[in-house]
């Protein structure tokens, strides 16, 4: 996680927590990251359980989480992690379940946190913004979590983006991907296709179409670029030429004879000698004067 992200989870977290933490809990001690204001406490692993508003469907990298628990063997954990009191003398796990576990794997005894008294949905809330700033989540799970966001606590796209720091044009673009077929939205959440791929499926303008194109994308690895082509193709058909017309001069000549003297449009195919003459009228009143000109009756 960059600096700025972690300037942007602070201003995000900090509007939805108490301005200080409950006096009850572990004794302070000293710890690395401490807020202004805020005491951070050593409490045991084994005394802290996991988010039940954790709204990731993924599981955690193990390699991600080998290489965390290595940074905290060496330099210690650098960020506290975020808790709230629970029964028992027990803790849940707000913000920062990646730090916990890979903690376990480092094999210490104890994590430096945050204690916060908050409420059911303060804690939902806390856990979908932590995890929205996160860079491991796939398209899928971001959108869904914006969408909680917004039907759960009725947040603007605004009020999102001034939350967790995304651009309001990104977080709409994420919204959009849960109008996307399920078949699609699997493929995006196994990696199947990217992000850009889905976006540019946008414009296609029947599930089916969608579905389609998608399987064309996996099937022949296609890039944006052409999956962008393909579907400006299908939404924006090129119209087919016209093939000019090139008639013999004496066939020509002949047409315009015919149409002079039945009054209609003639037009005569002729290929090596042999070929037809059509005649094509509008009224009965041209059909009975072609006859009367064929001098059939």
């Amino acid at each position: 996680m960059t600096t700025e992200k972690r300037r942007v989870l602070g201003r995000g977290l900090e509007t939805l927590l108490p301005s200080r933490p409950v006096p009850h809990g572990p004794t302070p001690v000293p710890a690395p990251a401490k807020p202004d204001g805020d005491e951070v406490l050593q409490i045991p692993l084994d005394q802290l359980d996991h988010n039940p508003y954790q709204t990731r469907t993924t599981s955690l990298d193990p390699v991600a989480l080998e290489e965390l628990a290595a940074s905290i063997k060496s330099v210690g954990v650098l960020q506290p992690i975020v808790v709230r009191p629970a029964a028992g003398d027990r803790y849940q796990v707000i913000a920062g379940e990646r730090r916990w576990q890979a903690s376990r794997i480092a094999g210490l005894t104890a994590i430096p946190a945050l204690l916060r008294q908050v409420s059911n949905e303060q804690a939902m809330e806390m856990t979908i913004i932590e995890n929205l700033q996160r860079e491991d989540l796939n398209p899928i799970e971001q959108a869904r979590a914006y969408d909680r966001l917004s039907r759960d606590f009725g947040l603007t796209q605004e009020q999102m983006s001034i939350r967790t720091g995304a651009d309001r044009s990104s977080i709409a673009n994420f919204l959009r991907l849960l109008k996307l077929p399920v078949l699609v939205q699997g493929m995006l959440e196994k990696d199947q296709i990217s992000f850009g791929h889905a976006k540019s499926l946008m414009p296609l303008p029947s599930p089916a179409e969608l579905e389609r194109v998608a399987t064309r994308i996996v099937e022949d690895g296609l890039s944006v670029r052409q999956t962008e082509e393909m579907v400006t193709a299908l939404t924006h058909p090129h119209p087919k030429a016209v093939k000019e017309r090139v008639v013999d001069p004496n066939v020509r000549e002949a047409e315009t004879k015919l149409q002079e003297a039945l009054g209609v449009r003639v037009t005569i195919e002729d290929r090596n000698g042999r070929g037809k003459i059509l005649i094509q009228y509008k009224t009965l009143e041209d059909f009975d004067r072609i006859l009367e000109a064929l001098k059939v009756h």
